[in-house]
């Protein structure tokens, strides 16, 4: 689950984000794996943007996380061709992303879906961490 950083009315409050950080770092330590929202290309070139999002997604779970792709599961029932179908599929992904505890970001190419996520993880204050495509990690926000 995700800290937010601000109460309900908007409102900074460090000392209350912090004791539930504390918390779920010891919730970790004891075992609770983190939900991360894979965030990589998928239009494009899909056939190595899918190979790419399924080596991100075993790095993942190689990292003790639980990872979720939803470029990987709604294109099996959604037509990403179609633009209603399409942004549905990408409403979709923001609302499990706003269940995550952190934003994993695959890549240097950033696609507007990518971006968009990007941005609605940092209006949420949603942790987010940069990865190469060989998965190695160049920033933490």
């Amino acid at each position: 689950m995700h800290i937010s950083k601000f109460n309900a009315e908007g409102y900074p409050d460090p000392t209350a984000a912090e004791a539930l950080e504390n918390i779920i770092r010891e919730e970790i330590a004891k075992g609770r794996k983190p939900c991360v929202f894979i965030c990589s290309p998928y239009a494009g070139d899909i056939k190595r943007n899918t190979i790419n999002a399924k080596r991100y997604l075993k790095f993942a779970v190689n990292e003790s996380a639980i990872p979720f792709a939803p470029h990987l599961l709604y294109p099996q029932v959604l037509d990403d061709s179609d633009p209603v179908q399409r942004r549905l599929g990408l409403f979709f992904g923001m609302v499990w992303l706003c269940k995550c505890d952190e934003l994993w970001v695959f890549g240097s190419n950033i696609s507007p879906g990518m971006a968009a996520e990007i941005d609605k993880a940092k209006r949420r204050h949603i942790p987010i961490r940069y990865f190469t495509e060989n998965c190695d990690e160049v920033e933490r926000i």
